[in-house]
């Protein structure tokens, strides 16, 4: 016995199961059929594309980080390109599916990323350094020393 009557889905629900009862989403396909125009390798990028990144700038250096978690230093790459562009990317794999598994939800995601960030000219690209641990890639662009303005005192006469 549903909850929602079955015109408005084909899914078998479970009324005992709390997590297995189905709300009626009139969106529901909605991205999907838009999307089946998009090559996969494009649908893959932007499943992971939205890669949150924080980006802080202290006195001494902008500082990028960024959770990765279940992800291993040799599945992310860290560039340098010309014109202060600082590149990170990378692919999660897919988990393997058995063919006796049930699979109840998939949230995490899989495939390729990519971000690409514009640095300002007081960035040292020649000095880019990053490390991971516990998950987190901590990218660190030095600055370069703001040199003050040598002032002069000027005497007045008259």
């Amino acid at each position: 016995m549903s909850l929602i009557p079955s015109f408005f889905g084909s899914r078998r629900t479970n009324v005992f199961d709390p997590f297995s009862l189905d709300v009626w989403d009139p969106f529901d396909g909605f991205f999907n059929s838009s999307l089946s125009t998009v090559p996969s390798s494009a649908r893959e990028t932007s499943q992971f594309a939205n890669m949150r990144i924080d980006w802080k700038e202290t006195p001494e250096a902008h500082v990028f980080k960024a959770d990765m978690p279940g992800l291993k230093k040799e599945e992310v790459k860290v560039e340098v390109e010309e014109g202060r562009i600082l590149q990170i990317n990378g692919e999660r794999s897919r988990e393997q599916e058995e063919n006796n598994d049930t699979w109840h939800r998939i949230e995490r995601s899989s495939g390729k990323f990519l971000r690409r960030f514009r640095l300002p000219e007081n960035a040292k690209m020649e000095k880019v350094k990053a490390s991971m641990e516990n998950g987190v890639l901590t990218v660190t662009v030095p600055k370069e020393e703001v040199k003050k303005p040598e002032v002069k005192s000027v005497a007045i006469s008259g």
